[in-house]
């Protein structure tokens, strides 16, 4: 009897060591963009709240400036007073100052030199749609990418993630919210 739940013990162990290296990469990869996506959607939702209660986007610093946004690197959008987008969001410094929208902690880790970037796009015309978006890196994503492309893409989805890339690399797909 002692024999067999060792034999059972000594399986089970192997069992858990085996499932825990099917691939491991890809797992550590899709909770990676997991924590992606929910940033963009933290950094979207900030923008959202922001234009709520200022009236304009964070990248303005009156209504009467360009709304539109070209496809770049989150961390380098700026209004025409040279304050980061990000700085407006969270809650900035001197002239920049920020609507406390999202955390500090939070723009810290998008402007880090280890994180996958994050980009966006705005057409500026009444019905567009914000973009928030980044390259994946698990196959899980980089499927979801290839099947939105795959179903069509919104009029006014970023020129950057276009879908042409896509077809013949799925490293260059790109998960784009809104």
């Amino acid at each position: 009897m002692i024999e067999l739940l060792i034999v059972i013990a000594v399986l089970g162990v192997l069992a858990v060591a085996v499932l825990a290296t099917i691939n491991p990469i890809e797992q550590i990869n899709r909770g990676r963009d997991t924590g992606q996506r929910s940033d963009a959607e933290q950094l979207l939702s900030g923008i959202d709240r922001y234009n709520a209660t200022q009236g304009i986007w964070p990248w303005q610093t009156i209504q009467a400036d360009d709304d539109a946004v070209a496809w770049g690197l989150v961390t380098d959008v700026e209004d025409s007073a040279g304050c980061s987008l990000l700085d407006k969001l969270a809650q900035g410094s001197g002239a920049c100052t920020g609507a406390d929208e999202v955390k500090a902690s939070f723009t810290s880790r998008l402007r880090g030199t280890t994180y996958n970037p994050l980009y966006m796009e705005y057409g500026g015309e009444a019905g567009e749609s914000v973009y928030v978006c980044f390259q994946p890196k698990s196959g899980a994503f980089r499927t979801e990418a290839q099947r939105r492309c795959d179903e069509g893409v919104p009029a006014d989805f970023p020129v950057g993630a276009d879908c042409a890339g896509c077809v013949d690399d799925p490293t260059a797909c790109y998960i784009c919210l809104p």
